[in-house]
């Protein structure tokens, strides 16, 4: 397995991305990688780790910008609403981020599959809403507002996996009844795994605080990668 910095960019910013590829041997296909809200880190980098050392080639981007980073949840929140109300834009570096992987990697569209963390599966969401080169999705406690920029009757080809904790205080049940009657109305083939007694962050060994809904779960973690790789072998084959 080797690792790479790759600096990519737009009119606006530029980007530093994290692209791990398997070694000698051909990757099976591509995994994109959206973080959470606080950017790029340790964690996406880390799941990259592990895809190539299965055999994928996976790329963590950058929405932010070089260097747009934060820890505290006031930063975060700072980082990402405005990504969130412009979707747009959001959509726009999600594209950019994928073709660049794909440029890096030589890896086309029916073998490329988007996984995201929090923000980030809110990301893989909207690569299946807009019609990005993805031919699967898979969101890991994402958050479920859709995308207002795009039309209502806009069909979905990509396959879509969502893994959800049920007490999630960030994607309500209402919320996550409201994605699947989206993925349902778009034509989208969906599954959604509803975890019990799992918040948000549920594969972040750093969150613990539960009274405020967002902590890990190693099981649940487990459970999650396993569906998540099942679905690569589904969706990339």
């Amino acid at each position: 397995m080797a690792g790479k910095t790759i600096e990519y960019s737009d009119s606006e910013l530029s980007y530093e991305g994290y692209l791990a590829l398997p070694g000698e041997a051909a990757p099976i296909g591509l995994v994109v990688i959206g973080h959470a809200w606080g950017g790029p880190s340790d964690h996406e980098r880390g799941v990259a780790d592990r895809l190539a050392m299965i055999g994928y080639a996976a790329f963590a981007y950058d929405i932010y910008g070089k260097g747009n980073r934060a820890t505290d949840p006031a930063a975060c929140e700072a980082l990402m609403t405005p990504l969130v109300q412009d979707r747009a834009k959001l959509q726009s570096r999600l594209a950019l981020s994928i073709a660049t992987a794909q440029k890096e990697t030589g890896i086309a569209k029916d073998k490329t599959v988007g996984i995201g963390y929090c923000f980030g599966g809110l990301c893989a969401l909207d690569e299946a809403r807009a019609g990005m080169d993805v031919a699967g999705v898979a969101s890991f406690h994402g958050l479920f507002f859709p995308a207002d920029n795009l039309p209502a009757d806009k069909s979905i080809s990509a396959k879509v996996l969502i893994m959800h904790g049920y007490d999630d205080p960030m994607a309500t049940p209402d919320q996550m009844k409201g994605v699947l009657d989206e993925m349902t109305a778009k034509g989208a083939d969906t599954q959604l795994i509803a975890y019990t007694h799992t918040g948000h962050a549920f594969t972040n060994k750093g969150a613990n605080d539960k009274e405020g809904g967002m902590f890990y779960r190693a099981d649940v973690d487990t459970r999650s990668w396993m569906a998540m790789t099942n679905f690569l072998e589904e969706v990339i084959d």
